[in-house]
């Protein structure tokens, strides 16, 4: 596939909200269009009004931006890469990272000073940062399977590529490029330790004997795995790991926050490493944000948040619930939130947003939410730490957000709400596509008709087949959406194990991924016998997705008045450039 853009070249093919995970709200207006459908998005507060002074320091600014671009072509350190000097150049840097990029995207405008800054840093270590232009190399993007921008690979050599997983913010970037040029785990010695130990926020050094090979082989493969986010050593110096206050075998994760370090007591196996040292490395009371969400999000426990509008407020609920997150670490991770810039992310776990502060636990899992606010009571260390000591003891149902259940499914793709979805999703003898749309995504209008026809054409199937949609905007589902349209294949029997859909949007392709990862291998009928039928399904698609985008787009005006009148009205306020 080549490159797929949308109508707008801001879009790509996704829409997709600017936080991994949907830490900003998808369906308020309270997001940025993502110019690709990367997997990780950079997180920036939203700004809905500006009055002239933010503007006028905005045009500040960007002069001051034009002026160190100036500077930078001058002198860059990240190479401009073309087709006839990419591969050579890959091939003679042990390590690189090339981004895949349009002069006209946004984010990638936004990543090139960072990008600059790590390039500078990294050249020091002999980590080399490249990128291409794919309006000018569209057929070297389409080699290398870039489908929006800015895309960002890691290539040792022509042969070994894999994309590149950190955040789009200098540190994030060196830190990861860093961790990828050392070994999986790193020999560490009495006279390294204390260097290792801060070569990093969070490193793990295992005290192993030479002869304990199943120790030592446990311990590289968890290294292999968690590479990307932390740095691992390992030492075979008994007095060393005395001295460190372990027994051999024995891992000591050292971390520059909290208690500086904790050490591991359980039994020496994979799984049991690996969920310490997700949990461990996350702090006692941390705060959510664009450099934390996804290791909250993969550290395999529930998150509990505490929203709050100052940093003061944060800081003294941090210091109230702090008995609270020692009570409970690592049954969930404790973390306070900024309302002032993510307050709608509120929304998303059916928090009512403005009412603040206010606290609700998400389990990461099965991304059910669980709500403080319904009980009416104020948020406070006592009252939380009951609500709390209930969700650890499973007491507390969880809030679920969902559309009425459809009187009667009108249509060939058969409508899903939170409350049908196991009913529909987990039916043990069909095949069941799911596409998680929103409303507002010009994508999911591109593909309404075709997927109207795709599921007319499986219509005699349908004891084989489910084509099923869920505007996941308003409705709770079990599965984290990062983009709009996604598309699933719950296959009949093994429903615990989905089929991401990644090919083109066709109905041909889709109908094909149907039958090639389907459990009932159903085939679709002819195009000509359903003609007529998706003409008229695409006809009443379109029309309901019109009245829709106008209802959405009549909220956010509103929205954006009632926020225009608020600024207005506090004479003398801090204003703020948007980001």
């Amino acid at each position: 596939m080549g490159v797929r853009r949308g109508a707008d070249p801001e879009h790509g093919a996704h829409c997709q909200a600017v936080l991994s995970s949907t830490l900003v709200n998808k369906h308020t207006g309270a997001y940025i269009f993502g110019c690709s459908s990367a997997a990780h998005p950079v997180l920036f507060p939203i700004q809905p009004f500006r009055n002239p002074t933010s503007i006028m320091r905005s045009f500040r600014n960007a002069a001051i931006g034009l002026i160190a671009a100036a500077g930078l072509a001058a002198a860059s350190d990240v190479t401009d890469l073309t087709a006839d000097t990419f591969k050579s150049f890959v091939n003679d840097n042990d390590l690189v990272l090339a981004e895949f990029f349009a002069p006209w995207c946004g984010h990638c405008k936004a990543l090139a000073p960072e990008y600059e800054e790590a390039a500078t840093t990294l050249k020091e270590k002999n980590i080399r940062l490249a990128k291409v232009d794919c309006t000018e190399h569209a057929d070297l993007c389409k080699e290398y399977g870039v489908e929006g921008y800015p895309t960002l690979k890691v290539f040792r050599g022509e042969e070994s590529i894999t994309p590149y997983g950190g955040q789009r913010k200098a540190p994030a970037i060196i830190s990861y490029m860093t961790k990828q040029a050392l070994p999986a785990v790193s020999d560490v010695t009495t006279e390294t330790l204390e260097e290792f130990k801060a070569a990093d926020k969070v490193v793990l050094v295992a005290f192993l004997s030479k002869s304990d090979a199943k120790s030592n082989e446990t311990f590289t493969k968890i290294a292999e795995e968690l590479r990307d986010d932390f740095l691992f050593g390992a030492s075979n110096d008994e007095e060393l790991a005395k001295a460190e206050g372990v027994s051999v075998p024995g891992v000591v994760l050292y971390k520059q926050f909290d208690e500086g370090k904790n050490v591991y007591k359980g039994k020496f196996n994979h799984d049991d490493l690996t969920k310490f040292t997700k949990t461990s490395s996350i702090p006692l009371i941390g705060e959510v944000g664009p450099e934390t969400y996804a290791g909250y999000m993969s550290a395999g426990i529930p998150l509990a948040y505490i929203f709050a509008e100052t940093p003061e407020e944060r800081e003294q609920l941090a210091k109230d619930f702090k008995p609270i997150a020692e009570k409970h670490k690592g049954k969930l991770s404790v973390a306070t939130i900024d309302a002032k810039a993510f307050g709608q992310h509120a929304e998303n776990l059916n928090l009512k947003v403005g009412e603040w502060p206010a606290f609700a636990i998400q389990n990461t899992e099965n991304n059910k939410k669980y709500v403080f606010q319904e009980t009416g009571k104020k948020v406070t260390a006592k009252a939380v730490g009951k609500f709390v000591d209930d969700f650890v003891a499973g007491k507390v149902e969880p809030s679920i957000k969902s559309e009425p259940i459809p009187e009667k499914q009108e249509g060939p793709v058969t409508v899903i709400v939170a409350h049908n979805y196991d009913d529909i999703v987990l039916d043990e003898k069909k095949d069941v596509l799911v596409e998680f749309y929103a409303p507002w995504c010009g994508h999911c209008k591109a593909l309404a008709p075709k997927y109207d026809e795709l599921a007319t054409r499986f219509a005699g199937s349908n004891d084989k087949v489910t084509i099923a949609k869920v505007d996941a905007t308003a409705n709770d589902v079990p599965i984290e959406i990062q983009g709009f349209p996604t598309i699933k294949l719950f296959p009949a029997g093994d429903k615990s194990k989905p089929v991401d859909y990644t090919g083109s949007r066709t109905v041909d392709d889709l109908a094909q991924f149907i039958t090639d990862n389907g459990t009932n291998k159903a085939e679709i009928g002819p195009a000509e016998e359903v003609a007529e039928d998706a003409s008229s399904a695409a006809s009443s698609a379109t029309s309901k997705m019109a009245e829709q985008a106008a209802a959405a787009t009549e909220g956010v005006k509103n929205a954006a008045e009632a926020v225009k009148e608020a600024v207005d009205a506090a004479a003398g306020g801090d204003d703020h450039d948007e980001l």
